[in-house]
């Protein structure tokens, strides 16, 4: 037994021996200072740039080797705002020593201080991150695929935390004059090991010229043994958002998420559990395959109520000063960008609520491939009815096009138009359908370029507004010889049925076919409404069928069979209804006169014996 003691004692001594053997050669001989000048000159000589580094390099021993330094900064190009690109206050890096002999890794600590980073740009397109890519043309040797980072491969990795505090990312462009701020107050890694999971938390502030944004956020973080895929889970994340143009100038916003990504199969997929902002709540999840050329995106959303109009501002003349501004020197969207990404995403929505329309049930599903923007299927039910839609936008070409089918059954045009459009003209329940095609994204172009033609039918409803029976009693009255008639009644005309057909061509909407019955009067004719200037020019013919007075009434047959002439001009949130009296006259006598021809023949043939 004392020979084994004596054993251990001696195994002990020696490697206490090596270690102070270890510290003394790498203070004594092994100085990492002495490398300080080579370092400064190979900056100096690959991006221009001057590396300062003011501190002394320090070793660390216990309880692990590492190494200490400071007060490091990186210069920027000549003659920029910021002189310096890049500064750090401290940085320390303790790894053990022992393990990775056995290609294992032990990170007692990582800590980083004090990252500052300043990003210029400037109207002649220079930029902070010039030069930093060294010298051009150099290429590193390829590996064989079986033999490519071989030399890298970890047994284990283990870190006692990571802590990043204080770092701070500010940016500048000369050409908006603008400067962003962005601070990463503190990142906290906990005891990490591959296969195990460890904690994590964040705290972040942005300074935007128009907004304001604070971030924390905490989770759980997993990197397989094998470093092929990495996991984050409950990753829970809580903003604050403050600016002008904010709903309320301020909002908060909380999800809760949770990641994989897997390295080999170059997928990444995410479920989004829990999410809020302004009193909307919604989840869904996603899955996008990375590895082909052109990224995929298989993605689903449902959201709960949504009340667009709590997200509007309270006064809208700026956005409308803002938008006529544009309107002026408007330019073609980029669509380019449709072209990245191929997309499948499907939504529902409980109900949405915007300028006071009210909409529930919403269903889309959408898909983009090659630059080509398909929704196959848009539907909602509103106002007892039902929305159906279908478009495609491709966006292959500079100047964008378009296709739509779109219909609506069953739905109350009342309510609708009050809400939609503050008009109170049309009653009745109402079938719609309309299909188009047009090219160019700009706004006015939209109305020029748009062809489309659709039929629509309205039953059991009304026109607010105009009382035609009323309006041809008026006229029946003076044309008996009391001009001083004018009728009290409601402004309000009653039909079984209103149908029509029409087309839209270089902002012009034509209805070539409307059609009106109700048990008093029908109603046909034509016209056309300017979708540009909003200006309605219709032309009716009205003929009476029953009494003008109702059931009961005794003047059934007064005006039967006389073309009545009536119009609406105007606009379309202005409407003006009219009726031709010099016409109606015209029409009156020509009846009379047609009468009187009439009598004359019949006491003429009643002279000549019938003949």
């Amino acid at each position: 037994m004392e020979s084994v003691m004596k054993i251990v004692k001696w195994i002990l001594i020696a490697f206490v021996s090596l270690f102070i053997l270890l510290v003394g050669y790498l203070t004594l001989v092994f100085d990492p200072n002495d490398f300080k000048p080579q370092i400064v000159d190979a900056v100096k000589e690959q991006t221009g740039r001057e590396l300062r580094i003011n501190q002394d390099l320090s070793w660390t021993f216990f309880p692990s080797i590492g190494i200490a330094l400071g007060d490091i900064s990186l210069s920027n190009p000549t003659g920029f705002k910021n002189s310096d690109m890049v500064k750090v206050n401290n940085m320390v890096a303790e790894v053990a020593l022992m393990p990775l002999l056995s290609k294992e890794v032990e990170i007692s600590q990582l800590n980083l201080d004090g990252l500052t980073v300043y990003l210029d740009t400037y109207k002649d397109g220079r930029t902070s991150l010039d030069g930093l890519n060294g010298k051009e043309g150099a290429k590193p040797e390829s590996q064989a695929p079986d033999q490519a980072g071989s030399g890298a491969q970890i047994k284990r990795l283990n870190i006692g935390g990571v802590t990043i505090t204080n770092t701070q990312i500010h940016l500048f462009d000369e050409a908006s004059t603008t400067t962003q701020l962005f601070v990463l107050e503190k990142f906290a890694l906990g005891e990490f090991s591959l296969g195990q999971l460890a904690d994590f938390s964040y705290r972040f502030t942005a300074t935007l010229p128009d907004m304001f944004v604070s971030s924390e956020g905490a989770g759980q973080l997993t990197v397989a043994e094998n470093l092929a895929q990495i996991k984050i889970e409950n990753f829970a994340i809580s903003n604050d958002i403050k600016g002008e143009a904010i709903p309320n100038k301020a909002m908060t916003v909380a999800l809760k998420t949770s990641l994989t990504l897997d390295l080999n199969q170059k997928q990444v997929s995410g479920l989004l559990s829990e999410f809020s902002a302004s009193e909307i709540q919604a989840s869904g999840k996603f899955d996008v395959d990375y590895g082909a050329k052109v990224p995929a995106i298989v993605a689903s959303l449902e959201l709960g109520d949504i009340d667009l109009d709590k997200l509007m501002p309270k006064s809208d003349t700026d956005q409308e000063q803002t938008t006529q501004t544009a309107s002026g020197s408007a330019k073609e969207p980029d669509l380019s960008g449709m072209k990245a990404v191929n997309l499948k995403f499907d939504m529902r929505i409980k109900s949405v609520t915007v300028a006071k329309l009210k909409t529930t049930n919403w269903m889309m599903k959408l898909g983009l491939k090659d630059g080509v923007l398909d929704l196959s299927q848009l539907s909602a039910d509103l106002y007892q009815g039902k929305l159906q839609a279908k478009a495609q936008l491709d966006g292959r070409q500079s100047v964008a096009s378009y296709r739509f089918d779109k219909s609506i059954s069953g739905i109350q045009v009342r309510p609708l138009l009050t809400d939609a459009a503050g008009v109170d003209m049309l009653a009745g329940t109402t079938n719609f359908s309309v299909s188009g095609s047009g090219k160019s994204l700009i706004p006015d172009n939209i109305k020029r370029n748009l062809v489309a033609k659709g039929q629509f039918e309205v039953a059991d409803g009304a026109l607010y507004g105009v009382n035609i029976p009323q309006m041809i009693r008026d006229a029946q009255a003076k044309l008996s010889g009391d001009l001083s008639a004018s009728g009290a009644g409601e402004k309000k005309t009653d039909f079984t049925s209103l149908t029509g057909s029409f087309s839209m061509a270089k902002g012009v909407v034509t209805n070539p076919d409307l059609a009106m019955a109700s048990p008093l009067i029908r109603l046909a004719g034509k016209g056309t409404v300017n979708a540009i200037s909003e200006a309605i020019d219709y032309k009716l013919t009205t003929s009476v069928v029953g009494s003008l007075e109702g059931q009961g009434g005794g003047e059934r047959d007064a005006l039967q069979g006389i073309e009545i002439p009536f119009s609406i001009t105007g606009t379309a949130t202005e409407p003006k209804f009219g009726l031709d009296t010099e016409a109606l006259f015209d029409a009156k006598l020509k009846q009379e006169t047609e009468k009187a021809t009439e009598k004359l023949k019949d006491g003429l043939f009643k002279k000549l014996g019938g003949f």
